[in-house]
C-alpha cells in the first residue's frame, strides 16, 4: 500500500484573529470574542494575549473578564467568520481537491500528490502557511504526517504559528513520549482512567494488549490502541451528505442545577453552530439527547417553521426542550444537541467530535 501524506491546518485563535485583522486597534491586545459578561455569555474565542491569563474558549465570559480585566470583549460575528473561512478553504482547495473541513477554522488536506512530485514535506507546509497569510492576513499552524491522527497532534503541538513534520517511519517515536490526553478521543475522564492504570504516555498505551484495552474501554479500546501505535488509515473525505450534525458531552458528575445545565447547553449549541457554518447548512429539526443518572436515555425534538444555523436560535429551541425535562431530584449524566432536516444547500463532511 502506498503512503499517504496528510496535512492538518488549524487557524490560530480564529475568531479573535479575524477581529484583530479587521480592527488594527485590537492587534497585540487581549481580545475576548463571545457573549456579554453581564449575562450567561461564553467565550467563543480569545487571542493569545488573553490566554496568558488562563482564559480559554467555552469559559463563562464573566469569569474570563475577572481573570483578564484588560480584555476587550467583542461580540461574535459568525457571518464574517464564515466569509473568511470560505476564503481559507478556497486556498486549501487551490492546492488539493482533497480537503476535509472539520470546522470553520480547521481542515485535513491530502497532499500526497505534492510529496510524490518530490516536494519536501516541510516546503509543502510552509507554502500553505504563506498562501493563507498572503491571502487573508491570518496565521495557521500546520502538522504534516502519514495519517490524520498524527498530523492533528503535530499541528496542535506546533501552535501558535507553527509547522511540525513527522517523517514516515518516525510516527511511533514521535507519539511515544506524549501524554495520552493529546490523542483524539481521549477526554478528561478517559485520561483519568488511563493514568490510574499507570498508562501516562502514548508509548505506555501502545504497549498494552487489545484484550486489556477492550476490557477497560469496550469497542473504543482497540481504536485508541491503534491510534497510539500510529495505525490510522482513514482517508481525507472531501464531501458527503450529512444527515445530521450534533455534539454531546458526558459529565464527570451528574448535573441537576438548571443554570449549570443551561451553560453546558450553550457550549454544545456553539459547537453545532460552528459545524453548521462549516458545512454551509441550516436545519429545521432540533433534537436534544438526555441521559439520566440511572442511564435512562431519551430524545426530544422540535421542528421549526424555518431552518436555523446560529447558536442563539439553536439554544432557544434546545433550552425549551430541556426545560420541560428538569424536575426536582432529576440529575443528568449526558447532554446532546443535534440538527437535522437540512435546507437544500451544499454540505461538507464533518466527523462527530469525540
Amino acid at each position: 500500500m502506498s503512503t499517504s501524506f496528510i496535512l492538518h491546518a488549524d487557524l490560530d485563535a480564529f475568531y479573535a484573529s479575524v477581529e484583530q485583522w479587521d480592527n488594527p486597534e485590537l492587534q497585540g491586545k487581549a481580545v475576548l470574542v463571545g457573549g456579554s459578561p453581564q449575562g450567561r455569555g461564553v467565550v467563543a474565542s480569545c487571542s493569545y494575549e488573553a490566554r496568558k491569563f488562563g482564559v480559554h474558549a467555552a469559559m463563562p465570559m464573566a469569569q474570563a473578564v475577572r481573570r483578564c480585566p484588560q480584555g476587550i470583549v467583542v461580540p461574535s460575528r459568525f457571518h464574517r467568520y464564515e466569509e473568511v473561512s470560505r476564503q481559507v478553504m478556497a486556498i486549501f482547495r487551490s492546492i488539493t481537491p482533497l480537503v476535509e473541513p472539520i470546522s470553520l477554522d480547521e481542515a485535513f488536506l491530502d497532499v500526497t500528490h505534492l510529496i510524490e512530485k518530490g516536494i519536501p514535506m516541510a516546503v509543502a507546509g510552509r507554502d500553505l502557511k504563506e498562501r493563507v497569510k498572503e491571502g487573508t492576513g491570518l496565521v495557521i499552524s500546520v502538522g504534516l504526517a502519514t495519517s490524520k491522527s498524527v498530523a492533528k497532534i503535530a499541528s496542535d503541538l506546533s501552535k501558535p504559528d507553527g509547522l511540525l513534520v513527522v517523517a514516515p517511519g518516525r510516527e511511533r517515536e514521535f507519539l511515544a513520549p506524549l501524554p495520552v490526553k493529546v490523542l483524539w478521543g481521549v477526554g478528561p475522564k478517559t485520561e483519568e482512567r488511563l493514568v490510574q492504570e499507570g498508562v501516562k504516555t502514548l508509548g505506555d498505551l501502545a504497549r498494552q494488549s487489545e484484550a486489556w484495552a477492550r476490557e477497560r474501554f469496550g469497542v473504543r479500546g482497540p481504536e485508541l490502541l491503534a491510534l497510539s501505535r500510529s495505525q490510522d488509515d482513514r482517508p481525507v473525505v472531501p464531501e458527503h451528505e450529512a444527515k445530521s450534525i450534533s455534539a454531546e458531552v458526558t459529565f464527570e458528575k451528574d448535573l441537576s442545577d438548571p443554570s449549570a445545565i443551561a451553560f453546558q447547553l450553550s457550549k454544545l449549541c456553539l459547537k453545532v453552530a460552528m459545524r453548521l457554518a462549516a458545512e454551509k447548512a441550516r436545519g429545521r429539526t432540533v433534537t436534544v439527547k438526555l441521559r439520566l443518572a440511572d442511564f435512562t436515555t431519551f430524545n426530544r425534538s422540535v421542528t421549526l417553521p424555518a431552518p436555523v444555523s446560529d447558536a442563539t436560535a439553536l439554544q432557544r429551541a434546545a433550552q425549551q426542550l430541556v426545560s420541560k425535562e428538569l424536575r426536582p431530584g432529576r440529575a443528568f449524566r449526558l447532554l446532546g444537541v443535534g440538527v437535522s432536516h437540512f435546507a437544500e444547500e451544499g454540505q461538507l463532511p464533518l466527523p462527530e467530535e469525540s
